[in-house]
């Protein structure tokens, strides 16, 4: 067994658990896993459903904490800190014995968008957007309302409303808590008197007792209990010194924390992420804005969040039904030979539900363009890979718009960034140079929990070790075809949504 000291990280996605074991006196990761191995299944009981059960998250926290644990022959007793990284906007309910009640209603579910909107209309985009900086939307608020009035006897056995993250530190500590970052992902606090948004939880019906407490993003939020310690084989008393959605901690694991800086993911849905220091909106909230971590009433600090639901997502589902038998390296390898704008075919990528930057139309995927005696499987893969990258841009002109200068993206080199033609795509349509760090989710938490337990003094402290692999600048001699293909794709997107 070594004796060095540690940080936990967990990252709760809708696809697995990623669990990192972070040495603290240096940041390295000295191990990591996931689980499942295969995608996590998503309940979806009618279309535009997204459920999952509560208890499948922390079963494969259990194996990815064991797994790390034995990877890294870490005793329990050098556990310094644990932080939590999770999927957004999703809606967990328990009774006073703590008990899940329903499964959860996760990111990508639609249903509640009725809801939302009816919301916005009658509270009026006067009080929604100075207060909430969004509408209502399909977040969790808007959930709870379906909730409400679809399953009435769930509703009133309901003590707490959580965000899969604060169920995961439900079921590490025995305490029910959250922080303003979630509130506000869930369009439950309200910027402008800095509490918790109760013009909007009146209009819904919902006593604010359902809420849980807020505590600071970076403090000892709660501490492992004796009874999950033995459970898990770890030690009573290890604090919980962090948590934030899934994209404010990517940007987090970035060390992207001031105004100007971007952050991006594409995994199974797609974002870009920039930091605000002042209060603003999109007036149709086709783009949001969040409380980012180190948000607080003395210092604004907003996320601006650019969300694409069918990203990765579009890119598997070509694997398991075009490409089978091809990897993803392969897949690249093979749409590599298209050339910029796949000869016509396009993909609109919005088969994962509502999409936001389309103001919560549900669209569905399309092809468009296709000629059977021209085009190949290889121009299919290389369209969906274009149509992920021309929606990014299609919302990044609404960042724009808002004030958001985007000449640099940081990223991490996983999922879709692992593609050069999704990378090349990107930097030249965008016009950014794209900069790839090693890190990822599980890591960025772990490093924020050392924050916010005092391991680390500074930001520059936890993230001295943070290393560039890779920067891919925009080729400006391709940048006229990609604007050209650009402008064909928004050119069918907009024919689409008329």
């Amino acid at each position: 067994m070594k004796s060095q000291n540690y940080i936990l990280g967990f990252d709760i996605g809708s696809s697995s658990v990623k669990t990192s074991l972070v040495e603290a006196a240096t940041g390295n990761v000295v191990a990591s896993a996931f689980y499942p191995k295969t995608e996590a299944p998503i309940i979806s009981l009618k279309p535009g459903w997204a459920e999952q059960d509560p208890q499948m998250w922390w079963e494969n926290l259990k194996l990815g904490l064991a797994s790390v644990m034995r990877e890294a022959g870490a005793l329990p007793a050098n556990i310094m800190a644990i932080g939590i990284s999770y999927q957004m906007h999703g809606l967990v309910c328990v009774d006073k014995q703590q008990r899940v009640l329903r499964p959860a209603i996760i990111w990508c579910d639609s249903r509640a968008v009725p809801y939302g909107d009816r919301a916005f209309q009658e509270l009026g985009a006067d009080v929604c957007l100075p207060r909430l900086l969004n509408s209502p939307g399909n977040f969790t608020a808007s959930k709870l309302a379906w909730v409400k009035e679809n399953e009435p006897e769930i509703f009133e056995r309901i003590d707490k409303i959580m965000l899969p993250g604060d169920y995961i530190a439900m079921k590490l500590s025995g305490i029910v808590n959250t922080t303003v970052s979630g509130l506000s992902e869930g369009m439950l606090w309200d910027f402008q008197n800095h509490c918790p948004a109760s013009f909007l939880t009146d209009y819904f019906g919902f006593s604010q007792t359902i809420l849980p407490d807020v505590v600071p993003t970076f403090s000892k939020q709660s501490v492992v209990s004796k009874e999950v310690a033995t459970e898990l084989g770890l030690c009573e008393g290890i604090p919980i010194a962090y948590r934030a959605g899934d994209q404010p901690n990517n940007a987090l694991s970035l060390n992207v924390l001031n105004p100007g800086e971007i952050a991006s993911t594409a995994g199974t849905s797609g974002v870009v992420y920039g930091i605000l220091d002042k209060i603003n909106y999109d007036k149709q909230s086709r783009v949001n804005t969040f409380a980012h971590v180190n948000h607080s009433a003395e210092q604004t600090r907003l996320g601006v969040l650019l969300c694409i639901n069918g990203t990765g997502i579009l890119n598997a589902w070509m694997r398991r039904n075009i490409a089978q038998e091809l990897s993803y390296s392969d897949m690249n390898e093979l749409a590599s030979g298209v050339s910029i704008g796949s000869d016509g075919v396009k993909v609109i990528p919005f088969g994962n539900g509502a999409e936001r930057v389309i103001q919560n139309k549900e669209l569905g995927c399309s092809i468009h363009g296709v000629n059977f005696n021209n085009h190949t499987k290889a121009h299919l893969l290389h369209a969906a890979q274009e149509g992920i990258v021309f929606s990014f841009c299609y919302g990044m002109e609404i960042m724009r718009r808002m004030g958001m200068d985007i000449h640099k993206i940081h990223a991490g080199e996983a999922n879709m960034f692992l593609s050069p033609i999704f990378r090349d795509m990107l930097a030249g349509v965008s016009g950014a140079t794209i900069e790839l760090y090693n890190t990822d989710g599980s890591v960025g938490a772990a490093r924020g929990a050392g924050l916010g337990a005092g391991i680390y003094q500074s930001a520059e402290e936890a993230f001295a070790t943070l290393a560039k692999v890779a920067e891919i600048t925009p080729k400006e001699n391709l940048r006229g075809h990609y604007l050209e293909a650009y402008a064909a794709w928004k050119e069918v997107l907009e024919q689409s949504i008329k």
